[in-house]
């Protein structure tokens, strides 16, 4: 987020400064105005902080340059002045590009905090060494920010919400939890534990689907340029010499002028129908309905409805205090388990009916009809032995090693069937070509 200062005179008379923080500055402007109407301010100035690169030099030593963060171009000569510096020159930097974060870097900054944390060392410290350490340039002024305002005594929720888009949502409100509970370590754990699962079932699932999707996009465009191109060169010579084509080679020509004549149409009829059903999932009810079919589909369903189930119970393990409904620790981790179905059933279903008929959690989560009859068992059984919360960690832990087994059973079935369409379009691509190699010329008169 981007820094601003606000000078004003108050209805008294007096000059009121202050810094806050916002999107840009147009919404900074908007914050101003609510604040003028409110109190009846008088604006002077809204300055917004900017890097600027500077030269100086003190009697004696060699020139320096750096860059520094500024409201004004006179307010940081005014600074370097005064720490004895001669200012040669001073420019605000054109271009400050600080790059996105990957979602690796924001997993070694918890994974290290946790562990760190678990060495009993401060929070301060421990982000000192990050700080540090990292080379990311943007995760670097996250870290500052971050440190500045746990300084500064503002609350978690503040501290890590206006950084949700490089932690993401989940990550953010689960950090923000951990400045403010008694055991730091763990829940840093904890999403560390959920990022790294996170990012390693995007990984396994891009190499279960994306992969051989881009081996099957090629193997067709292998086959249509040969039946395309290719084959009615060959092809045509015969058609000249007025020879009799052997019945599948004489319908792979028909195929290729086909293609030819219709092209576009073909074309269409993929490309419309794939970025339409794209379209339709990026919407709100789309990737609802997207989310509600998904888990029904034989194997990979299965799969992604266990994992979502999984997240749910480490962030319910994580977050759970074993007093009360624990009504918001349900709501962040249904919002957390990434299927806006499974979440929906359980903010609109579960929780409805703990809150409005004062039903129990097991009779709720049952009723949603999104939990399996092994993870229904398992929560009652927790909830019957006053262990509800270390069930919710055996669950997760079970369906880990679960899902790990049967991510790699799909990614060999998945490969299986692929090389099945290689070998069936290189059969079929030989057996035309050998056709087509022993056609024998018409010697009759």
């Amino acid at each position: 987020m981007a820094q601003f200062r606000l000078k004003a005179i108050s209805q008294k008379g007096k000059l009121v400064q202050t810094e806050f923080e916002a999107d840009n500055k147009k919404e900074a402007q908007l914050k101003v105005d609510r604040l003028s109407r409110t109190n009846g301010l008088s604006i002077k100035a809204l300055d917004e902080k900017k890097m600027y690169q500077y030269k100086v030099q003190r009697p004696g030593k060699p020139k320096v340059t750096g860059e520094q963060e500024a409201y004004s171009k006179e307010e940081l000569e005014k600074a370097l002045v005064k720490l004895g510096y001669k200012v040669i020159s001073i420019n605000k930097k054109l271009f400050d590009f600080k790059g996105g974060v990957p979602m690796q870097e924001v997993v070694t900054f918890i994974r290290l905090s946790s562990d760190l944390l678990n060495q009993q060392l401060s929070y301060d410290e421990i982000l000192n060494l990050l700080y540090e350490d990292t080379q990311n340039k943007r995760m670097k002024e996250v870290i500052k920010t971050i440190q500045k305002d746990l300084k500064d005594g503002k609350e978690g929720s503040e501290v890590y919400g206006k950084h949700e888009d490089v932690f993401g949502k989940f990550a953010a409100y689960m950090l923000s939890v951990a400045s403010t509970s008694g055991n730091m370590a763990l829940v840093f754990e904890s999403t560390a534990k959920f990022l790294e699962r996170d990012a390693d079932f995007k990984k396994n699932l891009r190499r279960a689907l994306m992969m051989p999707a881009v081996t099957v996009l090629a193997v067709i465009g292998v086959v249509l340029f040969y039946v395309g191109y290719i084959f009615p060169a060959t092809a045509e010579l015969f058609v000249e010499m007025d020879i009799t084509l052997p019945p599948m080679t004489a319908a792979t020509l028909e195929l290729s002028y086909w293609l030819r004549d219709n092209w576009i149409m073909i074309m269409l009829s993929f490309v419309i129908p794939i970025a339409g059903f794209i379209y339709y999932i990026k919407t709100p009810k789309g990737k609802l309905n997207l989310d509600k079919y998904i888990i029904h589909i034989p194997v990979i369903g299965d799969l992604l409805h266990k994992t979502s189930i999984e997240i749910f119970s480490r962030v319910f393990y994580t977050l759970y205090s074993g007093s009360g409904q624990n009504i918001e620790v349900i709501k962040v981790a249904a919002e957390a388990c990434r299927n806006k179905y499974m979440e929906k059933q359980i903010k609109e279903v579960a929780i409805k009916m703990m809150l409005k008929d004062g039903a129990g959690l097991i009779e709720s989560l049952e009723t949603t009809g999104v939990f399996t009859k092994t993870a229904l068992s398992r929560f009652r059984l927790g909830a019957e032995s006053g262990a509800l919360r270390e069930n919710a960690k055996q669950l997760a832990e079970y369906y880990e090693i679960q899902t790990t087994y049967k991510m790699q059973s799909v990614i060999d079935i998945i490969n299986l069937f692929i090389n099945l369409f290689i070998m069936i379009a290189l059969i079929a691509i030989t057996i035309v070509s050998s056709e087509s190699a022993i056609i024998q010329p018409n010697t009759g008169m």
